[in-house]
């Protein structure tokens, strides 16, 4: 029986022709499925022609890879439109529902997908849907009638000109993902109204560019010897009962830090008094948090406080471990939540800066409140003040004693972001003066500014103080810095102050660069209900009380009774007790000596390996039900 070939076939240069033409089709049909305006994306692409190429581009070599395997230029354009036009239609959806974009490594989770999407109130874009299936039929129906003339070269006519042909094409969108798709360099120079909210940037430049941009973005490296079901049977180990009864309240403040201890410094009037005064309780413990970065990386110290995983440890390349969340993951919120307390977490800034909006359920936090969401907000210069944050949290506390529920809470600041200008507060703003010898001008004013904000976030822990000493309700306050201030290009205030906060050589990283002051107080009641010093002595915290960020969830729950709530968490603590500090390739042994890895001892190095083996597998396969 013969196969009766369309009416029509096209030459090779024709086909080609044709190519190029359905993937400058198919790609506007994409940017218009957009949830955006389409006038404002073209307007857009106008202004910035890189634009252009960028996603025609890949849509034009995913078309002639298909084209090739289907041995039709139509069909190619037919099953090319139903995936790009599709994927633009979900991240249509996806940024409607929960403003976040579609990533490549949603490729990964569609039995998630598939399991949450009857969790959400969707409206489906009926039309762009029904243009889409409708301009995929006519390209299947071309496709039955405009065939391609036979290559010239007999050797490549059929199966094998095909598989070479896809594979050349599909090659070189890889090579072109890899190269000019991925550059970080060319993704910033483009730029966008609003950088940091990936929604934004998706829509002004282009679905097909941003998501084959993301497939370089953010990875997750598999561990060397990695085994899932090694790594699952980790967490089936034996785990304790409920631990004791105390409200946690967690604060991380913007930029906090002791800088004005500096010897460098005279002061009038003490900037931190109450941090001073904590630092001498009797019901107080104090030391430095060693956290991921150096003057930026907030959400990555949350990160690492709240799961015991470690940002830099995640991948040689990752800078933002929120963006490589996207699925349920262990944390000290899901501690406390499996123990019936109320999970909480404040922000006075943006729900979709770091993707928190979404992260924050994925780590149990039963409610978060962002900026949008908070009522008479009080501010100095563009920045919610930490005053107006302080009154918050006694607000949500007394709602939560007043309807029986104990309360886990993180929350974390924002009046001490940079820029440390003198406009920062408003134009004639009187900053109390900075005497430190040495100081240029530019120098001295950062550091006023920098002062003001040290000042409120320490009368914003006074104030918490204060307000759980005066209650019955056994509370535990956490309070500590994200990450030391910046302070000009190339650490011009540190380098005029004499601090020495440049990175070391591998094995030597100066930890100075990374530390944060915190002090963790209890209350009376909380005290009497922890047996306090009997608590602390367990703990065996280092003599300078200096731990990572990754340990410090960890060791907060370990002091109030909850050390072993998990296998995870009974081995982080374990962990913590053998190097205390880990910092990239430097690590601190119980005996305050700096170390590299391969000087440690085999069996803590066996730890080491486990715990990235382990945070593996948390981030990619652990099931956990919300």
């Amino acid at each position: 029986m013969k196969t009766r070939s369309p009416k029509i076939q096209l030459s090779l240069p024709l086909s080609l022709l044709a190519a190029v033409l359905l993937s400058g089709v198919v790609t506007l049909l994409a940017l218009w499925c957009q949830p955006n305006a389409f006038r404002g994306v073209v307007a857009n692409f106008l202004q910035k022609p890189v634009l252009i190429p960028l996603n025609a581009l890949p849509v034009g070599l995913l078309l002639l890879g298909l084209s090739f395997l289907l041995r039709n230029v139509f069909f190619g354009a037919a099953l090319a439109n139903l995936l790009v036009c599709g994927f633009s239609i979900a991240n249509r959806v996806k940024i409607e529902v929960r403003d976040e974009p579609v990533f490549p490594r949603d490729l990964s989770l569609l039995k998630e997908v598939f399991s949450a999407v009857g969790n959400y109130e969707i409206r489906y874009p009926v039309a762009a849907i029904v243009l889409v299936l409708a301009a995929t039929a006519v390209l299947a129906v071309l496709g039955v009638f405009v065939g391609v003339k036979p290559f010239p070269a007999e050797r490549l006519r059929g199966w094998r000109g095909s598989l070479l042909g896809a594979a050349a094409s599909l090659g070189m969108l890889v090579l072109l993902t890899v190269t000019v798709l991925g550059s970080a360099g060319l993704y910033d120079s483009i730029g966008a109204s609003n950088p940091y909210h990936l929604s934004t940037v998706f829509n002004e430049n282009g679905f097909p560019y941003n998501f084959f941009h993301q497939f370089t973005t953010f990875p997750v490296d598999r561990p060397e010897g990695f085994s899932r079901a090694q790594a699952a049977s980790w967490d089936e180990g034996e785990s304790s009962g409920r631990g004791e009864r105390v409200h946690l309240m967690m604060v991380m403040n913007e930029a906090f830090s002791d800088l004005t201890d500096h010897p460098a410094f005279v002061w009038e009037k003490d900037p931190l008094p109450n941090l001073h005064a904590l630092q001498k309780d009797p019901h107080a413990l104090s030391g430095y948090v060693v956290v991921p970065g150096f003057a930026g990386g907030t959400a990555n110290t949350e990160f690492d406080t709240l799961t015991g995983m470690q940002t830099n440890a995640l991948s040689a390349a990752t800078s933002s471990a929120m963006r490589v969340v996207n699925r349920n993951l262990d944390s000290v919120f899901r501690v406390f939540g499996d123990e019936g307390y109320h999970t909480s977490f404040f922000h006075p800034g943006d729900d979709w800066f770091y993707n928190r909006e979404n992260v924050y359920r994925w780590l149990g936090a039963a409610e978060t409140v962002f900026v949008d969401e908070m009522e008479d907000l009080e501010y100095k210069g563009r920045w919610v003040t930490d005053s107006y944050m302080a009154d918050f949290i006694e607000e949500k506390f007394e709602e939560a004693v007043s309807s029986g529920q104990m309360l886990c809470n993180y929350t974390t600041t924002i009046q001490n972001h940079m820029s440390y200008t003198a406009d920062k507060y408003g134009e004639g703003y009187e900053f109390p003066p900075v005497s430190a010898p040495g100081l240029s001008p530019e120098v001295e004013t950062m550091l006023a500014v920098y002062t003001e904000g040290v000042r409120d976030a320490d009368a914003m822990l006074g104030q918490l103080v204060d307000c759980f000493s005066n209650t019955e309700e056994p509370v535990v306050l956490a309070f500590w810095g994200d990450h030391l201030p910046y302070l000009g290009d190339n650490q011009a205030g540190y380098r005029q102050l004499g601090l020495d906060v440049f990175s070391g050589p591998e094995g030597q990283e100066n930890l100075t660069a990374y530390e944060t002051p915190y002090v963790i107080w209890a209350n009376d009641a909380a005290a009497e209900v922890l047996d306090w010093e009997n608590a602390v002595e367990t703990l065996d915290l280092p003599e300078d009380g200096r731990l990572s960020a990754c340990f410090l969830g960890a060791a907060l729950l370990e002091l109030t009774g909850r050390g072993q709530a998990t296998p995870w968490f009974t081995f982080l603590n374990q962990l913590r007790r053998e190097t205390p500090v880990v910092q990239k390739t430097a690590y601190v042994t119980a005996d305050g000596g700096l170390a590299t890895e391969s000087a440690l001892p085999e069996t803590v190095r066996e730890r080491l390996v486990q715990w990235r083996r382990w945070s593996y597998y948390k981030l990619k396969y652990k099931e956990i039900r919300q």
